[in-house]
């Protein structure tokens, strides 16, 4: 069996297996946040007490700067929520089982976010806080494992992986690895950065976060770049596979769906770029400070990147069993021919065994 230099197998299995390392890892996540929540609230509270909600923008214990809004809280939670639980009925009602990574990190991503109940009433916990932001940050790595595991698909379906920079298998392989390195990195630096007894441990775990953060957006960003060279070639090389399936309503062509592929990385983009300059400037520089940015420029991006897959939903579009068009036979629609000359005269004669009348095609 062909293998990637990573060592993940080249076959629509191995791919499935590929997509499920990023929810063992949010797993870890779950696992290692608790850790050094546990590890962070036994630590000796200061001997003078401070109100939290008296200056929270100059209060120095407080890591947010701010009190969290419970009702923008509720309103994330439940947006996200919602989302979780649409994909999970879309798994079992229309398949695409290869998208449950993306599903599992909204669960995630919503339990992040919900940890900011407890931050509105006790703003000074370590505990709390580490548990949110890890989760809120490692999260969408699952996100992007999705739309990389996607877009392979997409291509196979269409039988169109020679439109792209590289194979469809090896190019799931290659980012779904660089994503599983670089969620690694930031969990790393998020872990050294809650020693808080080792002062060069916290100038060293933000460098290594953002240094995770960087990558991970470098990454995707080559990503997006394949994905845009994919369907320029498809628009400029062989047009009228836009139009193979255009008996469908708009709703259920193909191009819907890479168009919300579009959407997907557009959100993930924005927030990704949001988080390296946040981060660049230190967990307490005036970006992390924001609530207003927070929502504008993470939550709400990485909301859409998932909630526009609810319409749009790949398991309706992909059946793995059945592409677009198969190799080997005369493709009409798009007037290749593919396949042996043989190849093409055994379909006629099975269409001729069946009262159909073919069609040959004049060269």
């Amino acid at each position: 069996m062909a293998r990637s230099s990573s060592g993940i197998p080249l076959t629509p299995s191995g791919c499935r297996s590929a997509s499920f390392t990023i929810s063992r890892l949010l797993r870890f996540c779950f696992i290692f946040t608790t850790l050094f929540s546990t590890v962070s609230a036994q630590r000796k509270q200061p001997l003078v007490v401070v109100d939290p909600f008296k200056d929270p923008k100059n209060d120095v214990l407080n890591p947010l700067r701010y009190i969290p809004s419970n009702v923008l809280t509720a309103i994330a939670v439940s947006l996200i929520l919602i989302v979780a639980l649409l994909q999970t009925l879309w798994i079992f009602k229309w398949g695409a089982k290869w998208m449950m990574a993306m599903t599992i990190g909204a669960y995630c991503f919503a339990l992040g976010i919900g940890f900011r109940f407890g931050l509105h009433s006790n703003p000074h916990s370590d505990g709390i806080y580490i548990a949110e932001y890890l989760f809120v940050t490692l999260s969408p790595c699952a996100f992007i494992a999705a739309d990389y595991v996607l877009l392979g698909r997409l291509a196979r379906h269409l039988d169109a992986d020679k439109h792209l920079l590289i194979s469809s298998r090896r190019l799931t392989a290659v980012f779904i690895t660089s994503d599983v390195v670089t969620f690694l990195t930031q969990a790393a630096g998020g872990g050294i950065t809650t020693s808080r007894n080792n002062l060069n441990n916290q100038r060293i775990g933000p460098k290594i976060f953002l240094a995770g953060l960087a990558a991970q957006l470098a990454s995707f960003a080559a990503f997006s770049a394949v994905f845009a060279v994919f369907l320029y070639r498809i628009y400029t090389k062989e047009k009228p596979l836009l139009r193979i399936d255009g008996h469908k309503a708009w709703y259920s062509r193909w191009t819907a769906l890479a168009g919300a592929l579009v959407l997907s990385c557009i959100g993930i983009l924005i927030r990704s770029c949001f988080r390296t300059a946040e981060l660049s400037q230190g967990f307490g520089g005036a970006l992390a400070r924001s609530e207003g940015l927070f929502y504008g420029l993470d939550t709400l991006p990485l909301f859409i990147a998932t909630a526009i897959y609810i319409p749009f939903w790949p398991g309706r579009f992909i059946d793995d069993h059945q592409p677009l068009r198969s190799p080997g036979i005369e493709n009409t629609v798009t007037g290749n021919r593919r396949g042996s000359s043989d190849s093409v005269s055994r379909t006629m004669v099975e269409l001729g065994q069946v009262g159909q009348k073919p069609t040959v095609e004049k060269v």
